[in-house]
């Protein structure tokens, strides 16, 4: 066997191979992306829960939209206010006011307040509850209590309790995944701080939701006339809060005749126990 006829196609093959990797590298070095130095730094501060909250599809995305000037430096709402410092001493400027937020179901019909049209039986899941006839509760505004925020919720921060999803305020992240995942609507970013909130989203009559719900807003304004602070109105025939407006003073809550508007305790108040008179002798 003449060995040229072995050395000849290894040469050819191992030169093209060489030339195509010489091309390569310069098609590399030509064309390649700078990246900032930054973006990695900003990714290495982020929480890494890519969970879409600032609004782009990761955290990778938020640290080049922030280095690139298109994003704020406290658009995190998952690292708060210590992350936005850390990206703003990153890029040379101020983080500025950081308002936290957290998750709220505007629904009190549980089990025992909600009137059901029918026993539901079919997929856990309130997406395919609210296809058969709007849902299992004869109000149609009302927390189908399927979980589907539940599951849609990274953190562990909702619950299902008597038919109505519950988010606990310690654990939530303000993502806003439940508020794009709930097919009512009923779950609302709102800020922290707040201590109030309307436990009602529907937009009919008091007659009607009389008949639906023993827990539903009957649009009577008594919390707007309560309201020192022009801080609550009636909207839709639903009392809606104005949270620029409110100073949690409570009284709306107060004078709610059904128990609407939930009051959060305050952080380490303690519970007011009632005096009870003292039996006759």
């Amino acid at each position: 066997m003449d060995i040229t006829s072995i050395i000849i196609p290894v040469c050819v093959v191992g030169g093209t191979g060489l030339v195509f990797g010489l091309l390569l590298a310069f098609a590399a070095h030509v064309f390649a992306v700078k990246v900032d130095e930054r973006t990695e730094q900003i990714i290495a501060v982020l929480p890494g829960a890519n969970c879409g909250s600032c609004g782009y599809a990761g955290c990778a995305a938020y640290a080049d939209a922030v280095t690139s000037g298109e994003a704020p430096v406290n658009g995190c709402t998952v690292g708060k206010a210590p992350v936005a410092a850390k990206i703003a001493d990153i890029m040379g400027t101020e983080a500025g006011e950081v308002e936290e937020v957290v998750a709220r179901v505007m629904c009190g019909g549980d089990c025992a307040n909600a009137v059901y049209k029918y026993d539901y039986e079919g997929i856990d899941d309130c997406i395919a509850a609210s296809k058969f006839a709007g849902g299992l509760k004869r109000c149609a505004s009302g927390c189908l209590g399927l979980g589907h925020c539940v599951s849609e919720c990274q953190f562990g921060a909702i619950s299902i309790v008597d038919g109505v999803a519950v988010i606990d305020g310690d654990k939530c992240q303000a993502c806003g995944k439940c508020v794009k995942s709930c097919p009512k609507g009923l779950i609302q970013l709102v800020p922290k701080n707040q201590r109030h909130w309307v436990l009602c989203s529907n937009p009919e009559t008091g007659k009607f939701v009389n008949q639906y719900c023993k827990k539903g807003c009957i649009g009577c304004h008594l919390c707007e006339k309560a309201c020192n602070f022009d801080a609550i109105h009636v909207v839709n025939n639903h009392a809606i809060i104005d949270y620029d407006k409110c100073k949690n003073c409570g009284l709306c809550a107060k004078k709610c005749p059904r128990g609407v508007i939930h009051s959060e305790p305050r952080p380490g108040a303690k519970p007011v126990v009632e005096q009870q008179e003292p039996a006759a002798v």
